[in-house]
């Protein structure tokens, strides 16, 4: 499918390869490992992956998709780990993940790049990024992949073997 938005032709495969991504960073990781935590310093992997799929319902709302993410109260705002708290687990993350995935995929390739211009206000006081939608495509893809790098660096150190990058074409989102 191709977008209707031109600024978005370089954003797509990107977009596509996170949406596939996802089942590989967190293949074969258990329940137990999935809340592990380095010497008490790190976020644990469901915290990740659940930051990433926030991160996606954030970028769904931006584009005007009124879905809400079920466990926006864990994750919202990149809100810090809190140990005192149930987080869901990587199989509830995994298909909220692809729930909004594919809705997302539908809106980026339907949104027009006069609506990408549309201001969007984050107020990170960065002077050469304008505030509009478009940029913040971009501020979630760069988001995702700190948060894929983060689990990539945890499997290895929980020592499981590296993240695959090996892509399911069934996955068209």
């Amino acid at each position: 499918m191709k977008t209707t938005a031109s600024k978005l032709q370089l954003v797509i495969p990107a977009y596509r390869m996170h949406s596939q991504q996802f089942n590989n960073a967190i293949d074969g990781i258990s329940d137990t490992d999935a809340l592990k935590r380095i010497e008490g310093r790190t976020n644990h992997i469901v915290w990740m992956a659940g930051n990433l799929v926030n991160c996606r319902y954030w970028l769904a709302d931006v584009l005007g998709i009124p879905d809400k993410d079920p466990n926006e109260a864990l994750f919202k705002d990149a809100k810090a780990l809190d140990e005192s708290l149930a987080y869901p687990s990587l199989t509830v993350l995994k298909e909220e993940w692809h729930r909004i995935s594919r809705v997302l995929f539908e809106k980026l390739n339907t949104v027009t790049d006069e609506a990408l211009e549309e201001p969007y206000k984050f107020d990170m006081g960065v002077s050469f990024i304008k505030e509009n939608k478009l940029n913040m495509v971009g501020m979630c893809l760069g988001r995702e992949d700190y948060l894929f790098g983060q689990i990539g660096l945890m499997r290895r150190i929980l020592d499981y073997p590296g993240m695959r990058y090996d892509m399911d074409e069934t996955i068209n989102y």
